[in-house]
Parts: C-alpha cells; structure tokens; sequence
C-alpha cells in the first residue's frame, strides 16, 4: 500500500501526475486504485527463517536444556544486565529466573511474556519484525535500541558447534547476534550435546569469542579437547537417568 503524498514525495512529481499515473497502471493492471493512492495486486508471501519452528526444538531434549539453563542462570548475579538470544534452551532459563532480579535484553517473545507475568526481573525488548515461528524478533536496522543496552553476559543457543566456531542457519539471524554479541562482556553459548555433530553453511563467530560454553555430560572427549585448545570454559551438566527425570517436571 502506498499513498499519493507518499509517491509525490518519492519521485518529485506533481499529485496530478501521480493519479494520473496510477490511473493508468490500474487500467494495466499493475495495481490497483484505492482511496488516497494504491496498492499491489499480488503480494509476496513473508519470508520466514531457515529452520526448524519454536515450537518443534522445544520438544527436543528437554531435560538436557533445562538443567543447562539452571547451569547458566548460576552464573548471574542479581543486579547484573544480561543478554538472552531467543532459542528453546534459553528459553529454560525463565524458570531459575523467577527468583532472581536481573536486568534482561532480549529479542525473544516468550522470554520477554514469561518473565514479565512470572518474575520481578526488568525486561528490555529489542525492536524489529516478528518471526512467528521461532518466536523470534529482528530489525533489519543498525541504529535500533540494541546499540544502547550493555550486558555483562550474553547467553545464546546455536544450530551446531565445530571447529571453525558457532554456527547458524540463516544470515538475519546471524546480522542480528552478532550486535548483540558485540554489546555483551562475555558470550555463554547454551548447547546440549548433540549440537556438537551439527553442520550449518554460516559461521557466527569463532571458538576464540565464545568465553564458556554449558552442556550436558554427553560431550565426547575429542570435542572437548577441541573446545579446550580454543580456550573455551567448558561447564558439562551431569544427566542421571533420576535427574533427567526430575528436570523434566519443571514448570513450563
């Protein structure tokens, strides 16, 4: 949709000329006439991310996320102003999070939802398009609100880890994680261990800017060894069949 003022100011020509035009373009069929200026005929359909839907990952290894999460929310402490990448086993971290006040960034809705109507934690909300399906918020500007928020920690999920760093599956998201990464002291990467055999096209950032990295007692040694040359903290979650159970049965 698109206004006759708004055409006469993009192209400097007259209001005449602009109905005129758009007189014509109706005849054709290349849009359509309505009250006040035009729209188009046909739209393209939204472009979603690449991967998997919200609410698809969070069925997915549960357990493991939530006791990383409770390993991360550890890390915190009251008062501090942190960063929380929207993701499934961030999410987990709404839970432990009920009992602390922390200052919280970040560009996930159901974060943002859970912690206002369950904690007294502070919530800043990033500003942008809304990605239904990952729950996810991200603008396509550089001079948005994230440049204005400092955070002492980052903590941030991630589509697979490997040698060459932390990787992702669509270039918006890697746009928008990398200002937030850029205001964050430290970057905490939340991943349960199957993470570690995972492959993307695009890298994020390298092993050597990732400062710790949680996740649960099924890492191999070789990916350990790997995360340890690059001097990353690694901070491994035991998983008992008896916790796993117990962790299970947190609130949603």
């Amino acid at each position: 949709m698109v206004t006759v003022i708004d055409l006469c100011a993009l192209t400097g020509a007259s209001e005449a000329t602009v109905r005129r035009d758009i007189n014509t373009l109706d005849e054709q069929k290349r849009l359509r006439r309505v009250r006040g200026g035009a729209e188009a005929i046909t739209t393209k359909p939204f472009v979603g991310l690449a991967g998997r839907p919200f609410s698809v990952n969070e069925t997915m290894n549960i357990a493991e996320k939530q006791a990383i999460a409770a390993a991360a929310v550890e890390l915190c402490d009251d008062g501090e102003p942190i960063i929380i990448n929207g993701g499934t086993t961030t999410f987990q971290m709404v839970h432990p999070l009920a009992s602390r006040r922390m200052q919280v960034f970040t560009n996930s809705f159901p974060i943002a939802e859970h912690l206002l109507k369950n904690t007294g934690n502070t919530v800043m909300l990033s500003g942008g398009i809304i990605y239904r399906e990952q729950n996810i918020i991200l603008s396509p500007f550089e001079n948005d609100v994230t440049r204005n928020f400092y955070a002492k920690r980052m903590f941030m999920g991630a589509q697979g880890i490997g040698p060459l760093g932390l990787m992702e599956g669509d270039p918006l998201l890697i746009q928008a994680e990398q200002k937030l990464i850029g205001q964050a002291e430290e970057l905490i990467v939340l991943v349960d261990s199957s993470k570690f055999a995972n492959r993307s096209s695009l890298v994020l950032c390298p092993l050597e800017r990732i400062d710790t990295i949680i996740t649960d007692d099924g890492i191999d040694d070789r990916t350990a060894a790997m995360l340890e040359s690059a001097d990353v903290t690694l901070i491994v979650v035991p998983m008992g069949a008896a916790q796993k159970e117990g962790v299970a049965r947190l609130p949603a």
